[in-house]
């Protein structure tokens, strides 16, 4: 996707189940930051906990959660005064959307992105996905 479609890249965010299997899928622009989809990807998803990576940090976003009852494993920013506790345990439960996306990059056009338009990535996301849940 080139500059004129947002930016260098685009970035791909994906909620998964305990099972690890895609619950929700969205797609933005290279620029923008990851945080901001949170609330989409967790709407209408019940969850005891929410595992994310740095780029989820947010004080408002843990808030949220906390109001729902459930427990945010992110760890802080770097410049984050004074840094959050969070489990660490827990938090080796991410790699569940790491292996996620190992199964879905075995398809040459996600890896690739061969697609011009976003709609046609996100549909072809959308189909690996189908596939990794079929498995």
């Amino acid at each position: 996707m080139g500059r004129r479609r947002g930016g260098f890249g685009t970035k791909v965010h994906v909620g998964v189940s305990g099972l690890g299997l895609p619950v929700r899928l969205s797609l933005t622009p290279g620029q923008a930051a990851d945080v901001s989809q949170a609330p989409a990807l967790l709407e209408g998803v019940s969850a005891a906990v929410v595992i994310g990576d740095k780029g989820y940090d947010s004080q408002a976003l843990v808030d949220a959660l906390n109001a729902r009852g459930a427990e945010a494993v992110i760890p802080s920013r770097s410049n984050r005064k004074p840094p959050r506790r969070y489990d660490q345990e827990r938090y080796r439960d991410r790699s569940l959307v790491e292996r996620f996306w190992a199964r879905v990059k075995q398809y040459r056009r996600v890896a690739t992105r061969y697609e011009k338009t976003a709609r046609n990535f996100l549909a072809f996301v959308h189909l690996t996905s189908i596939m990794v849940l079929l498995q």
